[in-house]
């Protein structure tokens, strides 16, 4: 039985949303869980929602808890430093 693409699009989106809910609640397993949500979105080509994006370390799949990351502003763009790989990402203000 096949699944057209905007279904499948679909119900990957909101697999997505519910692995960073689950990551939210249950901090211990966030890193698999957000390993698992990109895995998703890479295989149905699906992009994760902006809310989301900025919640992990695109390098190491790191989900962001209090103390594991630094925020800061410069030349209006936000920069996330991930202290667990030590590499960081730009977002355009």
């Amino acid at each position: 039985m096949k699944i057209n693409k905007v279904k499948l699009k679909k119900i990957s989106l909101e697999q997505i949303k519910d692995l960073f809910q689950n990551a939210k609640q249950n901090p211990s397993k966030a890193n698999p869980y957000v390993k698992k949500a990109r895995k998703i979105g890479m295989k149905v080509n699906v992009s994760i929602p902006k809310q989301y994006k900025r919640k992990y370390c695109k390098h190491c799949n790191n989900y962001f808890k209090s103390g594991n990351y630094r925020v800061r502003t410069r030349n209006k763009m936000v920069v996330y430093y991930c202290l667990n790989c030590k590499k960081y990402m730009k977002f355009k203000i």
